[in-house]
């Protein structure tokens, strides 16, 4: 499934433009069938305008204190069928995580597998599916569509106990803890 990202700008008189219309295309890992993430705008740095449409600048899946994530990502049911197969070759879906969501696989617990932690304010809408929010002591909400979330840099993971997918957006603002 392609999203389609269109994004205004202003011309050299300063008028309102569309600088770009265009389809993003998600990225898969071969160790999360079926899971996707679309990157669909981000910086490194306090946003500015854009004005010919292009996307500011940003290496990391998660963002640096002061830049900024715009995205869509699924979480896929948690079944017996999403389970590894034997001969999964772990440091390639590894490299390959690193090299299409650099730094993610960074901030992930291998002895809690989906518990991660991000010095960031997360910003989520639950647009279909049911989504099981389970923070670092076990507590869990349910979410549902229409349901929102502010993380604000809490030990956390994604659960779904359904068989169908869920599809969430996300803003991810790189912040400081205290």
């Amino acid at each position: 499934m392609g999203v389609r990202r269109v994004v205004t700008g202003h011309d050299e008189t300063g008028k309102a433009v569309f600088a770009s219309d265009e389809i993003v295309e998600p990225v898969t890992l071969e160790m999360l069938p079926g899971a996707e993430w679309f990157t669909l705008w981000g910086g490194d740095e306090a946003p500015t305008f854009p004005d010919d449409g292009t996307m500011p600048a940003h290496t990391t899946y998660f963002p640096p204190l002061g830049g900024f994530r715009f995205g869509i990502f699924t979480v896929q049911p948690d079944t017996e069928d999403s389970m590894l197969p034997e001969n999964f070759d772990i440091e390639a879906a590894f490299s390959e995580a690193e090299q299409k969501l650099p730094g993610m696989v960074d901030h992930l617990e291998m002895e809690n597998l989906g518990m991660h932690t991000t010095d960031t304010v997360d910003y989520e809408f639950v647009i279909s599916g049911e989504v099981v929010l389970e923070l670092d002591d076990g507590a869990e909400v349910t979410l549902r569509p229409g349901d929102t979330v502010v993380q604000n840099g809490t030990r956390h993971a994604w659960r779904n106990r359904t068989d169908t997918p869920a599809i969430l957006v996300v803003v991810l603002v790189g912040a400081k803890r205290k």
